[in-house]
């Protein structure tokens, strides 16, 4: 437990004397676990939790069901774990609506692979995004298998129509982990240009989320 820790050594209070920028990710993450298990430590837990799902970024992307089959983790845990990624996922978004997402480019990167990154299945989402280039609204319209995806064109058009959108972000995850882009997301990126363009609506990248890596057509120069 935290109380067995020297108390100059514990998380807590070197966040109080320190600031949280001073502490290492397992102790930030012993911060929220609070106790260990027999013969583990609360630190030695954290460690070994950041091991198992390689890193601070794999962890935040975990979802419940991966959370719930690591010994130690009871409900509790795993909820203020998830409520800790929710937290992230939310400021992410409202710093997008705030400002025009092509400011921050790292942060749509961000905000996508948080959103994305954690299914087990393929998910094609679009952020849609007003005059100024500020986001509108991310919805997950389309669900496939683990390895193709139903994408309808009319879909995307109809709702880009309905939340008078100016612009898109078309993007999808690979559950595979490897963020690759394939011939069919060209094809299917072109598709979709060709449709939105009737309406005006222009489409600035499609991004291929995997773990730990996001791909940008648009950097690639593939629009």
């Amino acid at each position: 437990m935290l109380k067995d820790i020297p108390a100059a050594a514990r998380p807590r209070e070197k966040l109080l004397a320190l600031g949280p920028a001073a502490l290492a990710d397992a102790e930030l993450i012993a911060l929220l676990l609070r106790t260990g298990l027999r013969g583990t430590s609360v630190l030695q837990l954290a460690q070994q939790l950041l091991d198992a799902f390689g890193g601070l970024t794999g962890l935040l992307h975990a979802s419940p069901l991966d959370l719930k089959r690591v010994k130690g983790l009871g409900p509790a845990k795993r909820a203020e774990i998830s409520a800790v990624m929710e937290l992230a996922r939310r400021s992410l978004s409202q710093g997008l609506a705030q400002r025009a997402v092509l400011s921050s480019p790292q942060q749509v990167k961000d905000f996508l692979q948080m959103q994305l990154a954690n299914h087990g299945h393929e998910v094609f989402a679009v952020m849609f995004l007003d005059v100024q280039n500020q986001l509108i609204r991310l919805e997950e319209m389309f669900r496939g298998t683990l390895t193709q995806t139903s994408v309808y064109p009319r879909e995307v058009v109809k709702r880009a129509l309905d939340l008078q959108a100016s612009a898109v972000i078309l993007a999808h995850n690979h559950p595979s982990g490897v963020a690759e882009p394939s011939r069919a997301d060209e094809f299917l990126t072109q598709t979709l240009k060709r449709a939105l363009q009737l309406i005006d609506v222009r489409v600035l990248d499609h991004l291929v989320v995997g773990r730990g890596e996001v791909v940008s057509f648009a950097e690639r120069g593939l629009l």
